[in-house]
C-alpha cells in the first residue's frame, strides 16, 4: 500500500509540472483560476527587509513571507517524498552575498496518502545578506529573489508562480554610514524568528546512533523532556518519514526510533542534522552518530529473547540450509546403534560444542565488527554476515558439491558410508562430530532470519556479555535434538539397524546435498559477473570429473600404475575446477549502452567502447573473463574511455540494427568508437588482454607516461 501511495503522489507531482500552464504577468493563471472558482486564492508573497537602509560590510536580514491557500501547503528541506521545496533564486549586486539563516520549524503533512514536512498558512524564510565593505555611501542597492516553490493539499500538486517568464520581487536600499531598521516590518521579522528552531537547552543531551535499518535518538535526562510529543525531522533524508517512530522512556533517558530510509545518499553520511520538537518547542540540532549504551533489559524481555532463541535453534534443523546436515547426523546415528551409552553421548556432546564454538566465533567476529574493535566502527553488520563475501560462499558451496558428490557414490572416503569426518565407531568420528557441528552452524545462519528475525534484532541490542549468551543460547537449540537422543540411548535404539538401506538412504540425502550446493550458487552468482558465473559451472563441472576419476580408478582394488594415473588426472582436474570456481578480480564496470549515452559522450570527445554482448553466448564470456584484468581497466581510465554493454540476451531492434550498420550479424561484436573519427574499430571475435591493450593504444595511442597505472608487463596482460 506504501508503494502505491507513493506512486500515486509521484503522479500528482508530475501533474503538478504539466497542469500548470506557462504564465505571462497579464495572462489568466490556469491554477489561479481553478482556485479562484472554489472561492480560495494562490499564495501571497512578499518580500521584506528588516532595514530601509545598509551600511557598508554590515549583514542584514531579508525574509520571504508566504501566505498559502487554505488547505495547502509548501514543503521543508526535506519534504518525505514527492515535493519541492523553495528555491529563491537570488539576483545581488555585485559583492554581496547571500545564506538562509534556519529553515523554519516544519509540521508533518498529507498529500496522496503521504506523509509530508511542511508549512502550512504562512511561513516566513529567513536569509542573512552582507553588503562588501566597500560599497560607496548615497548609493542605491537592489536585492531581488525569483523563487519557486510547490504547494499541496490532499489530492493535488502545483509549482508556483508557474512555468513562464520569472516573477522577480526585489527592496531598494539606500547606502549610509549607519543602517536604519525599517519599523514597519518589525512583527513580521519576530514572527520569522518565532518560526526557527532555537539552540539546545544545556540541560538537554542529544545522542544518535545508526545500524543497518534504523536511527535511534537518545535524550537524556528523560525527565528534561516533557510528554511523549517528540519528533525529528532530519534535513537529508535519511529516516523514513513514512514509518511510525518508536518511543521508549528509560532511566537513562528517552529513545526516539525509527526506520532508515534505504538508498538514500547523504550528504554527511557519518552525521545527523535537523529539527528536534518536543512538544510546541523545536531545536536545531547537528551531531556525529556513535554508540550509546544500551537501554537496561527487563528480566522479562531477556527471557523471552532467549526463549526466542532456543526455540528458532531447534526449528533451524528442519531448514533446507540444516537439513542435509541432519541426513549426515542421522547415519551417524544409526552406526552408534549397539554401542555404549558413553560412546554414543560423548558423540553428541562432541557435536553440540562444534556448533556452540562455531557459533561462538561467528556471534564474536560479529560483536567486534559492530563495536568497531575490527573494521570501521559503527559499520552495519547483520547476522549471516559471513555469505557477503564471496570466498566463504565458494569455499562452502564446493564443500556441500563434494559431500553430495561423496554421499551419492561417484567417490568414497574410507570404506564406509558415514557422516563427515569417517567412522564415527572409531576414535576419527569425534573429529567427524565436531565438524558436522560446525558445517551445521555455517549453513544455518542464512536460514535464521525467517524464524528469528525478531530475537535476533532484539539481540543486536543487547550489551556484549548478554549479546554472546543469546547466541549461545542459539546454538543450544540447534544442538539439543543431537543432544537429546545422545542422552537416552534407547532412542536411538529405535533407528532401523544398519543395513543395505544405508545405501539408499545416503544417495537420497545427497540431493539435498546438490540443492545446498544449488542454492549457494545461486547467492555466489549475485556476487560475481555473470563471465565469472560461467567459470563457475565448468570449475564445478571439472572437479566432478577429477572426483569421478577418484572414484573409479583410484580404488585399492585397481593396479598401483593406473592408481597413480588416476591421482595425477583427478588432481589436474580438481585443481582446474577449483582455479576457474574460484572468485573473479573486480570486472570492468559497464554502463548500459544507448545510441544516445554514446554519442553524447562523443560529442564530449570521449572515445565509446560497445561490448555488444548477449548471456547465452559464451565466446561473450570467454572475452570478458579474459580481456579486462585490472591493468586494461586503468587503460581504459587513462584515456576516458566510456565501456557500454548492449545486451543482446533478449531481442532487441535497436541492438540489431547497431550490429547490422557493422558489418556483423551475430555477437560477440566488440567496437571502439573515437571522436572524429568517422569510421568505428572492430575488434577480433576472440581476444584476451594482450590484444586488448595493443588495440586501445593503435588507435588511441600510448596513455600519458606519468600514469604508471598504465604500465603493463606481459604477465600482467595474460
Amino acid at each position: 500500500m506504501r508503494s502505491a501511495a507513493k506512486f500515486f503522489a509521484t503522479i500528482l507531482l508530475v501533474a503538478g509540472f504539466t497542469h500548470t500552464a506557462p504564465s505571462q504577468v497579464e495572462d489568466p493563471d490556469p491554477f489561479a483560476a481553478a482556485l479562484e472558482a472554489e472561492g480560495e486564492g494562490k499564495t501571497k508573497v512578499e518580500f521584506l527587509s528588516e532595514v530601509q537602509s545598509i551600511s557598508p560590510g554590515k549583514p542584514f536580514e531579508v525574509t520571504l513571507k508566504l501566505t498559502h491557500p487554505e488547505g495547502w501547503h509548501s514543503y521543508f528541506i526535506n519534504p518525505a517524498g514527492v515535493g519541492l521545496t523553495l528555491d529563491p533564486s537570488w539576483d545581488l549586486p555585485k559583492g554581496f552575498s547571500v545564506e538562509r539563516i534556519a529553515w523554519p520549524t516544519p509540521h508533518i503533512g498529507e498529500t496522496a496518502g503521504q506523509k509530508t514536512y511542511g508549512y502550512d498558512n504562512t511561513v516566513y524564510h529567513l536569509f542573512k545578506i552582507t553588503p562588501p565593505s566597500d560599497l560607496e555611501i548615497a548609493s542605491q542597492a537592489v536585492i531581488s529573489t525569483s523563487p519557486k516553490w510547490q504547494i499541496c493539499d490532499l489530492k493535488r500538486c502545483v509549482v508556483e508562480p508557474g512555468f513562464g517568464p520569472k516573477v522577480s520581487y526585489r527592496v531598494n536600499l539606500e547606502v549610509k554610514a549607519a543602517a536604519e531598521v525599517n519599523p514597519a516590518h518589525a512583527d513580521s521579522f519576530q514572527a520569522a524568528r518565532a518560526m526557527l528552531p532555537k539552540a539546545l537547552p544545556a540541560e538537554l543531551t542529544f545522542q544518535a546512533s545508526t545500524d543497518s535499518n534504523t536511527i535511534t535518538i537518545l535524550l537524556t535526562p528523560a525527565s528534561a523532556v516533557e510528554g511523549d510529543q517528540v519528533y525529528f525531522f532530519d534535513f537529508d533524508g535519511q529516516m523514513d518519514a513514512q514509518a511510525d517512530p518508536e518511543i521508549e522512556r528509560a532511566d537513562d533517558g528517552l529513545r526516539w526510533t525509527i526506520k532508515r530510509m534505504k538508498g538514500v545518499k547523504a550528504e554527511k553520511p557519518g552525521s545527523l542534522a535537523g529539527v528536534l520538537v518536543i512538544g510546541e518547542h523545536s531545536y536545531a540540532v547537528e551531531v556525529e552518530y556513535g554508540k550509546m549504551a544500551s537501554p537496561p533489559v527487563s528480566m522479562g524481555t531477556l527471557l523471552s529473547i532467549l526463549g526466542g532463541m532456543f526455540i528458532g535453534g531447534m526449528i533451524l534443523n528442519l531448514m533446507p540450509c540444516v537439513f542435509p546436515v541432519i541426513g549426515l547426523k542421522i547415519m551417524g546415528f544409526v552406526q552408534q546403534s549397539g554401542e555404549d551409552r558413553k560412546t554414543i553421548f560423548v558423540h553428541g556432546l562432541i557435536y553440540a560444542v562444534g556448533v556452540v564454538i562455531s557459533f561462538w566465533v561467528l556471534s564474536g567476529l560479529l560483536l567486534a565488527l559492530r563495536e568497531g574493535a575490527i573494521g570501521a566502527a559503527g559499520q552495519e553488520v547483520s547476522w549471516g554476515f559471513q555469505l557477503q563475501n564471496p570466498w566463504v560462499v565458494w569455499v562452502l558451496m564446493l564443500i556441500m558439491f563434494v559431500l553430495a558428490l561423496n554421499m551419492f557414490g561417484v567417490f568414497e572416503i574410507g570404506v564406509s558410508a558415514t557422516s563427515v569426518g569417517s567412522n564415527l565407531t572409531h576414535k576419527q568420528g569425534v573429529g567427524g562430530s565436531f565438524f558436522s557441528g560446525v558445517l551445521a552452524t555455517v549453513v544455518a545462519t542464512p536460514c535464521s532470519a525467517p524464524f528469528l528475525g525478531v530475537a535476533i534484532g532484539l539481540a543486536f541490542g543487547l550489551s556484549p556479555f548478554l549479546f554472546m549468551v543469546a547466541f549461545t543460547v542459539m546454538a543450544l537449540g540447534l544442538a539439543f535434538p543431537y543432544v537429546l537422543l545422545s542422552t537416552f540411548p534407547r532412542l536411538v535404539e529405535k533407528l532401523p539397524r544398519p543395513g543395505a538401506w544405508m545405501e539408499s538412504f545416503k544417495q537420497a540425502m545427497s540431493f539435498l546435498l546438490f540443492g545446498t550446493a544449488g542454492f549457494l550458487l545461486w547467492v555466489y552468482a549475485s556476487q560475481i559477473e555473470l563471465s565469472g558465473m560461467l567459470k563457475a559451472v565448468i570449475g564445478l563441472t571439472s572437479l566432478a570429473i577429477g572426483l569421478w576419476v577418484y572414484g573409479r580408478w583410484c580404488t585399492i582394488a585397481k593396479a598401483k600404475r593406473t592408481r597413480m594415473i588416476g591421482f595425477g588426472v583427478a588432481i589436474f582436474f580438481a585443481a582446474l575446477g577449483l582455479a576457474a570456481s574460484k572468485p573473479p578480480a573486480k570486472g570492468m564496470k559497464w554502463e548500459a549502452w544507448s545510441p544516445e549515452v554514446a554519442q553524447q559522450a562523443l560529442e564530449e570527445g570521449r572515445p565509446v567502447y560497445v561490448d555488444f554482448t548477449a548471456t547465452w553466448c559464451v565466446t561473450c564470456q570467454v572475452n570478458k573473463g579474459r580481456a579486462y584484468p585490472r591493468k586494461i581497466q586503468a587503460l581504459f581510465k587513462a584515456h576516458n574511455i566510456l565501456p557500454l554493454k548492449a545486451d543482446y540476451t533478449n531481442y532487441s531492434p535497436e541492438i540489431g540494427k547497431a550490429i547490422d550498420e557493422l558489418g556483423r550479424n551475430a555477437v560477440p561484436v566488440n567496437v571502439l568508437y573515437v571522436p572524429g573519427e568517422e569510421n568505428p574499430h572492430l575488434t577480433e571475435e576472440l581476444f584476451g588482454a594482450k590484444y586488448m591493450d595493443a588495440f586501445i593504444k593503435e588507435h588511441l595511442g600510448e596513455p600519458d607516461a606519468s600514469d604508471d597505472s598504465s604500465k603493463m608487463t606481459d604477465e600482467q596482460l595474460r
